[in-house]
């Protein structure tokens, strides 16, 4: 139901699109990712009458059935020159202080505005580095070229806003955010499978619902050592398992150097994680 309140918040996100097409000849990008956020602002997009261009940019991980979805909303899709485990191969695996998997598969320039589905309620983070519904970006140095507007327009809505709009306007979603029994899930989050932004808790549940993957992470970690011998990486590292295992499991130094110096052997890494995953990582 479109409460009054909503409904203010609707007109203000409709009128901050229409003040950035005002004067501004060139189409607006609508950063596209497939999740609820994205089908919210591509809505709100057509609602404006501006005009855009919704681009999904592939990261070649998102979860099953997203580029499906992305298709059937007739959305633009743009394929990186390189997968999530090619970038792997060459630079090792990303975490949560070297994300350089985004500024590779996301966080990259294509329009001079672009439209994007930041929410204030979303994380402590958020809410205290959004306060304004645009800001200047800039994607490497800070040059003319580089240079794109953001705009915020749903920074002010809640998680019931979102499900609201989508309810009343009959927005399909991408398959993870329906239940089995087909009710949606407004709380999940569509994002890169197996993120190191995740939680270690998140991380490894998912790792546990989709083994497979982890063989990927590993045959592409491994690659990235035997080519890499003389980093830092390759020196400290046996082998991939033992890469994988501690970028994983042992967030912490601490913990890391308790794991490999207990009063018995090195752990088999390799055994420690076709237990825990259930299935031959042989390489």
């Amino acid at each position: 139901m479109i409460t009054k309140e909503l409904q203010t918040k609707i007109d203000r996100s409709i009128r901050l699109l229409q003040s950035v097409q005002k004067g501004y000849n060139g189409e607006i990008e609508v950063a596209y990712s497939g999740g609820k956020d994205s089908d919210v602002i591509l809505q709100l997009a057509k609602e404006a009458g501006i005009r855009y261009r919704a681009i999904y940019k592939n990261t070649t991980i998102d979860p099953p059935g997203t580029i499906a979805h992305v298709k059937r909303m007739g959305v633009e899709i743009r394929r990186p020159k390189r997968s999530f485990f090619q970038i792997i191969a060459q630079k090792g695996i990303p975490n949560r202080f070297t994300r350089f998997c985004c500024s590779e598969l996301k966080e990259y320039k294509i329009l001079d505005k672009c439209i994007i589905g930041v929410r204030k309620e979303e994380s402590a983070k958020r809410n205290t580095l959004y306060n304004e519904p645009t800001a200047c970006h800039w994607y490497g140095k800070k040059t003319e070229e580089n240079h794109v507007e953001h705009i915020y327009p749903i920074l002010d809505w809640t998680s019931e806003d979102v499900l609201a709009f989508i309810m009343d306007r009959k927005i399909q979603l991408a398959p993870i955010y329906y239940g089995s029994g087909g009710q949606i899930n407004i709380q999940k989050r569509l994002g890169c499978m197996g993120c190191p932004l995740a939680s270690n808790h998140q991380r490894l549940a998912f790792f546990k619902e989709r083994p497979r993957m982890v063989k990927c992470y590993i045959r592409a970690a491994q690659h990235f050592l035997d080519e890499h011998p003389h980093t830092k990486t390759a020196k400290r590292y046996d082998n991939a398992y033992e890469y994988f295992a501690r970028d994983l499991f042992y967030p912490l130094e601490k913990d890391w150097q308790m794991a490999n110096n207990s009063l018995f052997r090195k752990p088999n890494w390799k055994d420690f994680l076709e237990n825990v995953f259930g299935i031959d990582l042989t390489i």
